[in-house]
């Protein structure tokens, strides 16, 4: 490598010579390259330096070595002599070292690797040893092999395998891969409403294989005597209420009369009864809590002896003024012995009992968890499509056995941590656990036939304008606020509480401002549909109520135009708590007298009567006798004179109170002709001397320059906010998206709404204003307007309804086929629910049991990068435990590419903010800049940080540099948002635009290639891994390793050896098969690696998939058969080279087959060893199959021990299907 000045000419690349130490961890001797102090080993990672002895023979560079990446090619810097990973086909570059430009003369790099072969300094740090060349083939392999993927279909068609009652499901009904591999127990427990059902058809086989399931469970205690819980994890629409209502039917019949079913909504009471009406059960009474008094249920002013007691989560946790709570009610009722059902409907509404760190467990939680401490041998149902999006949401269903007596965890905490040690691999195998035991069953509807669109929208030229300019103000406000603050001095106000007020409006506020860029598509999207026929759902999460019930309150009922609810919460945030100095009292002047007097008071004058009593004492004996009455002044029978006397401070004459004058301030005494000029009357009321008198004229002149100072700082502050309040309002900001997107798509007589809001805004039928008007009217309760809506839209009498998350759960709005209104719906997410447990129940509310068509979904985003915040987190529960959501978390609707908020995200932002402050070297490069490009750099970073700076993550921002660079800027970040990912998200929300999406795409750009990396080092956790092979045998007997004794589930080892390869006639089989089946794939056929890799060409097969943009290629290798990872044309032609002469192709295919039985694809010198398995054709797996959790401490402690890593495994071979485990 050269210093890069024109076109590089013949050049001579010095040999590096190095010195040797021994690792200070491993002991292993390291070749430490010359220029380099500070260095980590690649065999155990340690960071160190250099000996002092040694130090000085080598330059000190300010970068730090991070050991050779075998992955590139390793080259001396011709300036500094530093060793860089170069990667293979980067010719042009700059040092990171010393940040001289280089380029790599190809010409002499074949040369300079032969000498380091032949004896010279070698490139990597071991003692001796041929570099390990890596090529892009090598690099593909790894790629597919480590990436992982889904093979086949991700659902499978879902039938009861060991049950032939009742009749099939109205609709087609799925379990994902995973779970499909797991048989459950066999059933013992005989219905009693069997026969019943088979002739009234009113419960599906399914349906009544849940009750089998369900009642064999409960038949069953646990190892501390409590009865056994069971877990309906059925997605939405399923029909988890007829189930419920078929399970109480059956344990009416056993003469268990009692239940209690808990829900969501209270309106959820009407299905419960439709429910059991519709199995049967017309003879069991549903009894709505809040209704009820808080006495108890069975007394004879109540009478209630039996039946089904429905209630919310917020009755449980409520209370009368006399503290009688619901919760003892119920217990009461029940009685300790009860062993009737306990149902936890849309249980994870207590899924906060175990929070994390620094937060409290909610009441919900803890009174889940105390009813069913309370009743032991009560029969617990929990019963959610989303019970469990991450394992510390399961801290209340302590009825599954999962932890506890008899296990290997011994409370909760231990079992979190063990699940969220092993990532979504194990989370995913607790629910085949949960269904191989009998405890758990997770189905679907079918999604065939919905279709689910990611729309981006882009922000319209308006909004972009509207945006800049609210971020700008943001950006003002928090200024203005940070100045105000600061001048209040000793009256400032409680600082931290402003900036969470301040945090908080900032989020919702841009929050809103997305949801207003995207109502231009939906009322487009939402007019197309109707067009089409079609009738429309749009989901939201929040309706504005707050600010427009506040602008209503202000301003009056009728308004100009609808509220906008981002104006209405700014001009709110500035109005409560903008810091304003204390409002000054201008002080009257009888009190500035009376302050004075308070300052200048004195000891009054001593009265004659005391000289008197006092002298008494030291008189002289007299000839006249006393009887000693004056001996003391508090003598009770003194006969003195009322008559006082004061002295005068100026004579010294003692005269009486009437003829003198005293000070109302100081309190001494003067006679009026004393003073100079004398009083010539005396001055009845207050007084003051001349010297008081001047002291007080000088205080009062004082009290009144400070008071007018005071008010003067306060008009200003105040002056200021009001400015701030008019700047607000003469912003153009958008209205409230809720009343805009009813308004556009023809008002409250077109649009069906389900909120939970009271009233609402409607244009005036002049057309000019709004107004506004509660949604009841007199026909129809406040409590019943939803279900009216509701069923106004499923007549058909309005096509368009809007739900939010009050209206939500439990809310039935497909295309049934028993409603007027079945047209197919188009459900549109105009604001994203903030977690997967609301977005599915959204997602439910239009895809359910017995619809005439399924739907179709848009989920929408802006184009801006802040706004993923929220589609984040409702992909990291989609994705981290979609086994207890639909069972499989690829089974999810396609979000992933929106989780940000993971471990590597965390590590992406630490790296982007240490390169943003030049704390460290950028670890990519900057969107739009180039490589050599460093003022566009530099000027990236210096923009970043401004930006950052607005928004309160870069803090103590002081200017840096002089002259024309006075402008930049530094300052700190602090350690808790080095990683918070969710804080730097939401806060670049308020950010304009460009620098937005900008900083986003350098965050990504990071993250790519962390995971990347973390996928080549076989780190990344992929969850479900599929193993698809030609062959798969069974190495010797299985051994079975545990039993459950409660469902007779066994853990079995098994080991297998697969062979992944395909033969030449193999693979030229697929491709004439192909050949047959579509015509005109002329880019079709073998291909060769355009570089060699170990000596030798390597080959493959590429075969196009259909209907694929950009055009996509099946690959198909001798070692490894069919990839994981399918590849791209402008990849493949970049990489590879047709073959047309299928002849020359067989030798080389089955020399590759014959070799990679025994080696991987690094060949016989790969540092992995025989553990290496990428490109290998033949493997042996030991796989743990069945029962998991019971043995999970001995697999943790034998993984411990070896550099072995748990996978879930999925195996696949033809029609052989159906063993799940863990592998070593």
């Amino acid at each position: 490598m050269v210093p890069q000045s024109g076109a590089p000419g013949p050049i001579v690349v010095p040999t590096p010579t190095a010195c040797q130490v021994r690792c200070a961890g491993c002991r292993g001797i390291l070749n430490v390259p010359a220029g380099i102090t500070e260095f980590a080993c690649p065999n155990c990672k340690l960071q160190q330096m250099l000996p002092p002895e040694l130090r000085h023979q080598q330059q000190q560079q300010q970068g730090i070595a991070q050991g050779i990446d075998p992955s590139k090619i390793q080259l001396p810097c011709a300036h500094c002599k530093s060793l860089l990973n170069v990667p293979h086909g980067l010719d042009r570059f700059v040092c990171p070292q010393c940040k001289v430009e280089l380029a790599v003369d190809l010409t002499k790099l074949h040369n300079y690797l032969t000498t380091l072969s032949n004896g010279g300094f070698t490139t990597t740090a071991y003692i001796s040893g041929q570099p390990e060349e890596v090529n892009e083939v090598v690099v593909d392999v790894e790629r597919e092999e480590d990436e992982g993927g889904t093979i086949g279909e991700t659902f499978t068609d879902y039938r009861p395998s060991k049950l032939s009652i009742g009749p099939p499901h109205p609709d087609p009904v799925v379990e994902t891969s995973s779970l499909s591999a797991v048989q459950p127990p066999e059933p013992t427990y005989e219905l009693k409403i069997a026969e019943e059902m088979e002739k009234s058809s009113a419960l599906s086989s399914l349906q009544l294989e849940t009750i089998i399931y369900a009642s064999q469970r409960h038949s069953q205690h646990l190892p501390d005597n409590k009865r056994a819980g069971f877990f309906m994890g059925d997605g939405a629409g399923v029909g988890k209420g007829r189930t419920i209502a078929g399970l109480i039917w059956e344990n009416w019949q056993h003469g268990r009369r009692k239940a209690v079913w808990l829900s969501v909504s209270s309106d959820l009471k009407f299905d419960a009864r439709r429910d059991l009406d519709d199995v049967g059960a017309t003879c069991v009474e549903v009894h709505a809590l809040n209704k009820l008094p808080y006495s108890k249920l069975d007394s004879k002013s109540v009478g209630i002896m039996e039946g089904v007691i429905f209630l919310t989560y917020s009755s449980l946790i409520a209370s009368s003024e006399k503290g009688r709570s619901r919760l003892q009610q119920l217990v009461k009722w029940c009685g300790p012995e009860n062993d009737g059902l306990l149902v936890f409907d849309e249980c994870h509404k207590a899924k906060n009992l175990v929070p994390e760190s620094g937060g409290q467990a909610t009441r919900t939680g803890e009174a889940v968890l105390e009813i069913q401490v309370q009743l032991p041998e009560a029969r617990v149902v929990y019963c959610s499509a989303t019970g469990a999006s991450e394992p510390r949401n399961m801290g209340y269903m302590v009825r599954l056995g999962l932890w506890g007596p008899g296990t290997c965890f011994p409370q909760f905490q231990s079992f979190l941590e063990a699940l969220e040690k092993r990532g979504v691999g194990a989370l995913e195998l607790v629910a085949m656990d949960m269904k191989a035991r009998g405890m758990y069953v997770c189905r679907t509807l079918s999604f065939k036939g919905a279709e689910f669109e990611v729309v981006e929208v882009p922000l319209e030229a308006d909004m972009m304008e509207m945006y800049k300019n609210a971020a700008r103000l943001w950006a003002e406000l928090r200024v203005e606020l940070l100045k105000a603050t600061a001048s209040l001095s000793d009256e400032r106000p409680n600082s931290s509480q402003l900036w969470r007020l301040y945090w908080a409006s900032h989020q919702r506020f841009f929050r809103h401002m997305c949801m207003s860029a995207k109502v231009p598509a939906v009322v487009r999207l939402a007019k197309q549909a109707l067009l089409e026929d079609k009738c429309v759902v749009i989901g939201l999460q929040s309706t504005g109520e707050a600010r427009t019930e506040e602008a209503v309150t202000k301003y009056g009922a009728e308004l100009d135009d609808f509220v906008s609810g981002p104006r209405e919460l700014l001009l709110k945030l500035v109005e409560d708590n903008y810091p304003l100095p204390q409002q000054p009292v201008q002080m009257p002047e009888e009190g500035v007298k009376e302050s004075g007097r308070k300052r200048h008071v004195a000891p009054t004058g001593i009265s004659f009567k005391g000289r008197i009593r006092k002298a008494a004492r030291c008189k002289a004996p007299s000839d006249v006798e006393t009887d000693g009455e004056y001996e003391t002044e508090s003598e009770p029978e003194s006969t003195d004179s009322d008559e006082e006397y004061q002295i005068c401070e100026i004579c010294m004459i003692e005269d009486t109170t009437k003829t003198v004058l005293q000070c109302s301030s100081c309190g001494k005494s003067i006679h009026a002709a004393c003073l100079v000029p004398p009083e010539m009357d005396l001055v009845e009321g207050d007084w003051s001397c001349p010297m008081c008198k001047k002291q007080t004229e000088e205080y009062i002149k004082s009290r009144h320059a400070y008071i007018a100072d005071l008010w003067k700082r306060y008009e200003a502050a105040k002056e200021r906010k009001n400015q701030i309040l008019e700047t607000i309002r003469a912003l153009d900001l958008p209205n409230n998206p809720l009343d805009d997107i009813i308004d556009q798509i023809g008002g409250p007589d077109r649009v069906a709404e389900m909120t939970g809001r009271r009233g609402m805004l409607v244009r005036a039928s002049s057309g000019k204003g709004v107004v506004y008007q509660a949604r009841n009217t007199k026909d129809v309760s406040m409590e019943m307007v939803n279900m009216h809506e509701k069923q106004l839209f499923m007549d058909g009498k309005k096509l368009v309804a809007v739900i939010s998350e009050a209206g939500s759960a439990g809310v039935s709005l497909q295309a049934d086929r028993r409603a007027k209104n079945q047209k197919r719906r188009v459900h549109i997410t105009l604001e994203l629910p903030w977690s997967a447990d609301r977005a599915i129940q959204q997602f439910g509310r239009t895809h359910r049991s017995n619809q005439a068509c399924a739907p179709e979904y848009r989920l929408l985003f802006t184009n801006l990068g802040g706004e993923r915040r929220f589609a984040s987190i409702v992909a990291k529960r989609l994705e981290s435990l979609g086994a207890l959501t639909q069972g499989d978390r690829r089974a999810g609707p396609s979000l992933s590419a929106y989780n940000y908020d993971s471990v590597y995200g965390k590590r992406a932002l630490h790296m982007m903010y240490k390169a943003i402050i030049e704390q460290s070297d950028q670890p990519v490069l900057p969107p739009n800049c180039l490589v050599g490009e460093r003022e566009k750099i530099q000027e990236f970073h210096s923009l970043a940080r401004a930006a950052l700076i607005s928004v309160g993550i870069i803090r103590d921002a002081i200017p840096e540099g002089t002259g024309k660079d006075t402008w930049k800027l530094s300052g700190r970040i602090l350690e808790n948002d080095m990683n918070d990912v969710g804080r730097f998200l939401n806060r670049i929300l308020g950010l304009a635009p460009d620098i937005q999406n900008r900083l986003f795409e350098y965050f990504i750009s990071i993250l790519d290639i962390l995971v990347q990396d973390a996928r080549k080092e076989g780190d990344f956790d992929s969850g479900i891994v599929d193993i698809k092979a030609n062959l798969i045998k069974l190495q010797g007997s299985p051994k079975t390793v545990h039993v459950d004794a409660m469902s007779g589930a066994s853990t079995t080892l098994f080991t297998l050896m697969i062979d992944r390869g395909i033969t030449f006639e193999a693979a030229s089989g697929l491709l004439d098969q192909n050949a047959k089946i579509v015509v005109n794939q002329t880019d079709d056929g073998f291909y060769e690696s355009k570089r060699e890799w170990l000596g030798r060409k390597h080959f493959l097969l590429a075969i196009e998939c259909p209907r694929l943009l950009p055009r996509t290629f099946k690959i198909f290798r001798p070692a490894s058969g069919e990839a994981l990872r399918e590849m791209n044309l402008v990849e493949l032609r970049s990489k590879y080279k047709r073959v047309s002469s299928v002849e020359k192709v067989h030798d080389f295919w089955q020399e590759e087959f014959q070799i990679s039985a025994e080696q991987c694809m690094h060949g016989p010198k790969c540092k992995a060893g025989a553990s290496c398995t990428i490109g290998k054709r033949i493997q042996e797996f030991n796989i743990l199959g069945g029962l998991i959790l019971p043995v999970w401490g001995i697999v943790e402690k034998s993984l411990s021990k070896q550099l072995t890593r748990m996978v879930l495994m999925f195996l696949r071979h033809g029609k052989v299907t159906g063993d799940y485990g863990l592998y070593a």
